[in-house]
């Protein structure tokens, strides 16, 4: 397949979450730059449906002179609330209320 040259992929580590010390390759987008969030399926034993396992892509670190982004990492987000949506820019940002649920301010 002479195709396969023209896809990139880039070896990238994954921080925290089971995945914690690991590199694996990631495909790279059209802009050269990995997705912002991977997830990744883990098969239950039991037969039941699978865990998700979410990662968020970070900077790695910034050059000093410019700032410019060196590379990219994967840091774990247990807490991933973006249910596999997509974010438009015209839309409204997600608004929770702050505080606990009994609590009434106004």
């Amino acid at each position: 397949m002479a195709e396969t040259d023209l896809v990139k992929s880039q070896d990238t580590p994954f921080e925290g979450g089971p995945m914690d010390g690991r590199v694996l390759p990631v495909l790279l987008g059209p802009t050269g730059h990995p997705p912002k969030t991977y997830r990744i399926p883990v098969p239950d034993p039991a037969g039941g449906p699978p865990t998700v396992l979410v990662y968020r892509r970070v900077p790695r670190g910034h050059s000093r002179r410019l700032g410019l982004i060196q590379g990219w990492k994967y840091t774990y987000d247990p807490d991933d609330r973006s249910g596999g949506r997509l974010r438009w820019p015209w839309s409204k940002p997600d608004t929770r209320p702050s505080g606990k649920p009994d609590d009434t301010n106004g």
